[in-house]
């Protein structure tokens, strides 16, 4: 009995602000049968921040969002997209959100 889970990319989009979402189907097989078969959907950023308590903005800690985990077809994509002046930006942005 064996059971193996695959992971195939469906689409890969750069929405808003150079926020990378990926669109995956898993599909589960046992014994040469497909069993199950679902999507799941997930957003990564350019990077994130910590935010001390009663801290301004200039006190929040910002680090790069760590790509090495994801398929390299959405690391390459992530590589490319995120320049420096991207995350600037956004940076930019989610401070003027509060």
């Amino acid at each position: 009995m064996a059971i193996t889970k695959t992971e195939e990319i469906l689409e890969i989009e750069i929405i808003q602000n150079c926020i990378i979402q990926v669109l995956l189907r898993i599909i589960i097989i046992e014994d040469g049968q497909e069993i199950s078969r679902s999507n799941k959907r997930y957003s990564l950023i350019p990077c994130g921040h910590t935010r001390p308590i009663d801290s301004t903005p200039d006190d929040w800690v910002w680090k790069d969002t760590d790509v090495s985990n994801q398929p390299q077809q959405v690391q390459d994509i992530c590589n490319t997209v995120w320049t420096d002046a991207v995350k600037a930006d956004y940076k930019a942005k989610v401070i003027a959100q509060g």
